[in-house]
């Protein structure tokens, strides 16, 4: 409940839409977002100047990530950048964190077999898309070793590992959120940066979701059903669905529904929630229509008889200047 207050009410109504009830706690906050900037930015002189050590791993390294916390449409890029890279002829793999995890182990290979609770949502769904090799673990230094050692890999893309300067890199991606941008543009706790807004100009490629990526709806299929029946957004045009999103901008979601002309009656929840049959049994018969990171997580419930959930995907589609300036720097690597 607390944290589904803080993401909800302060995230969204402070951080990013500058409501005036807020900005007193804001102020309080200054102080401390201050010594937050400033902490970061010793953190990262240090690795910069070489007074701590980063390691590198054996094969080239593309780190995609964000300055914000709260989604900004990084997961759907992995995904298309590790298509694109095999169209290119490397053979990648993908390493994560694997976030809200539950799974002891140091390191897991990921497969599409795997359960969200064992290796995190996001890898899941970035495995079960792209086929490519994904391992998650705490330490990303040694999750890229063990990548190089058991896939014979050439490139490791690090999914969230921006702020990760332990591990070396060679092309940083920052994505950011087009509508929301940066916010009040303050760190946290007062704002929602990580890092200053000048880090944007030390990166490789800035990516906007929805100017130079656009985030393109697919086919609907029915959950654990991939391979049947689709239908398009528009075959639902004018009926009411209960929209279910546990990620780090359902608005977005729900936003994408309502464009197509959809009735929606939304439940937002936390971002890697993990379900319960309950909370997606609806007693009036609408359909449910949820994302495909949510739809890893739901997969393996009992959701018993005339439940029917579709799951909506969307792909992201890269303008030539991204694909260009990345061919560019890996030809320099």
């Amino acid at each position: 409940m607390i944290r589904q207050f803080f993401e909800t009410v302060w995230y969204d109504r402070q951080w990013y839409k500058k409501r005036p009830l807020y900005l007193l706690p804001m102020i309080v906050l200054l102080p401390v977002s201050w010594l937050f900037c400033l902490l970061v930015e010793i953190r990262r002189s240090g690795y910069r100047t070489g007074l701590v050590k980063s390691r590198r791993a054996a094969v080239p390294v593309i780190v995609v990530g964000n300055i914000t916390v709260g989604g900004t449409g990084k997961t759907p890029l992995i995904i298309a950048l590790a298509s694109w890279l095999q169209q290119q002829g490397y053979r990648p793999a993908v390493i994560s964190r694997g976030y809200g995890r539950k799974s002891t182990e140091e390191i897991s290979r990921v497969s599409v077999n795997s359960s969200a609770e064992e290796v995190g949502d996001e890898p899941l769904l970035i495995a079960s898309t792209t086929g490519v090799p994904v391992y998650v673990g705490v330490d990303r230094v040694t999750v890229a070793d063990r990548a190089v050692m058991d896939q014979s890999c050439d490139l490791i893309l690090s999914d969230d590992g921006l702020q990760h300067y332990r591990m070396g890199r060679d092309i940083e991606i920052a994505v950011i959120d087009g509508e929301r941008r940066l916010g009040s543009r303050l760190c946290l706790p007062a704002g929602p940066l990580r890092e200053r807004a000048s880090r944007l100009q030390q990166v490789d490629v800035v990516v906007v979701n929805g100017d130079n990526m656009r985030l393109q709806p697919q086919p609907l299929y029915l959950l654990g059903e991939q391979s049947s029946e689709k239908i398009s957004l528009d075959d639902i045009t004018g009926r009411t669905v209960h929209a279910v999103a546990g990620i780090g901008n359902p608005e977005r979601f729900f936003t994408m529904l309502r464009s197509a002309g959809i009735e929606v009656i939304t439940h937002p929840f936390p971002d890697h929630h993990q379900y319960n049959a309950e909370e997606l049994n609806f007693a009036d018969g609408h359909p449910v229509v949820t994302t495909e990171k949510d739809a890893v997580k739901m997969r393996e419930l009992n959701l018993g008889q005339g439940i029917d959930i579709w799951v909506a995907p969307v792909t992201a589609e890269l303008d030539e200047k991204i694909t260009q300036k990345l061919k560019q720097r890996l030809s320099n690597l």
